[in-house]
């Protein structure tokens, strides 16, 4: 298969890259040229900014393009609508924050979408995240005349993961010590290996599938209280665990998803416990939790020594609250 690749050279695009050359697949990518520019120097890299410096695709055709990087519908649109002729499928990587509203549980497809009241906002924000990313969708859907594949994915976690929002449970647990876990031990965690949500996007357009679909894992459920023990297992820690509440946490104005990544109040618990059946059915698989875990932890091993957190609760922060809540 002749494969474009819109980005490829960081985290999910990186995944996907890997997966189709291991394939045996033939892949072009398209980017600016800044990110990781020598990362696949043996392969042809179209360089072009996707804001007006499409023209490097004209006279060009592939059997399929993947668009790791979409977020403006208007650009997304430029892209689909000058690809429609020359590829069979686009498949766009979308995101479960489509549905409008996260609180429920066991989000299907079929689930109502976001919407924003300025469909020319371009200004891409927490507030504007998800329903620009429901009018991206419907532009690649509409441009192809509705061969595209919209990939809902959840939460990315692994290697070369550069936010953070996963990397700090199995990093902060391998340091051992007393380790503030957020919320109910019981509830639900959803995330997905990069290499899995790469493989199923790779094989989901080799298939030509088209329509939505919820990509997020594992495929067994997982709690927090069993990710936490996990990561100890595979570091070998002393890590002990104390469980504070939802309540305390929102009272100290701890940042759920951020400085505590993988909490999340009530309002957004939905995103915990997504429908993938879909997904599932059409063969996504997600490995061994311990398998993500000391994948991470080693890459993450690797990084410098100054390096700055993006996101996780700062050692002396986690103190400070851990006292606080032996006082209650």
């Amino acid at each position: 298969m002749k494969l474009l690749i819109i980005g490829g050279t960081r985290f999910l695009g990186r995944a996907i890259v890997e997966v189709a050359l291991a394939a045996g697949h033939d892949v072009t990518l398209f980017n600016r040229g800044q990110s990781n520019p020598g990362l696949y120097a043996n392969l042809e890299t179209l360089v072009g900014n996707r804001d007006g410096g499409l023209g490097v695709l004209h006279g060009r055709s592939w059997d399929a393009v993947i668009d790791t990087c979409g977020y403006v519908p208007r650009l997304v649109r430029d892209s689909a609508t000058l690809l429609a002729d020359r590829v069979e499928l686009y498949t766009f990587i979308s995101s479960i924050s489509v549905y409008s509203d996260p609180s429920v549980a066991h989000i299907d497809e079929d689930a109502p979408l976001g919407t924003i009241e300025d469909e020319t906002v371009e200004t891409v924000d927490g507030d504007t995240y998800g329903p620009l990313k429901v009018l991206c969708e419907k532009a690649a859907t509409d441009s192809m005349h509705g061969r595209a594949l919209n990939v809902r994915a959840g939460l990315i976690v692994g290697p070369y993961d550069l936010s953070d929002r996963f990397t700090y449970w199995p990093y902060r647990v391998a340091q051992g010590g007393e380790v503030l876990s957020p919320g109910e031990p019981h509830s639900p965690v959803q995330f997905i290996d990069v290499r899995d949500i790469a493989a199923w996007t790779v094989q989901a357009t080799e298939k030509r599938l088209t329509g939505p679909y919820n990509v997020t894992g594992p495929n067994e459920p997982v709690t927090m209280s069993q990710l936490l023990h996990a990561c100890k297992e595979v570091s070998g820690s002393d890590a002990t665990f104390t469980w504070v509440s939802d309540e305390f946490l929102t009272a100290n104005e701890v940042g759920e998803y951020t400085e505590m990544p993988l909490w999340v109040t009530a309002e957004f618990a939905g995103f915990d416990t997504v429908n993938c059946q879909k997904a599932i059915g059409a063969g996504l698989l997600t490995r061994p939790l311990t398998d993500t875990i000391r994948d991470t932890l080693d890459w993450a091993d690797g990084r410098a020594a100054d390096y700055q957190w993006r996101n996780g609760m700062k050692a002396e922060r986690e103190a400070e609250l851990l006292a606080l809540w032996r006082k209650l």
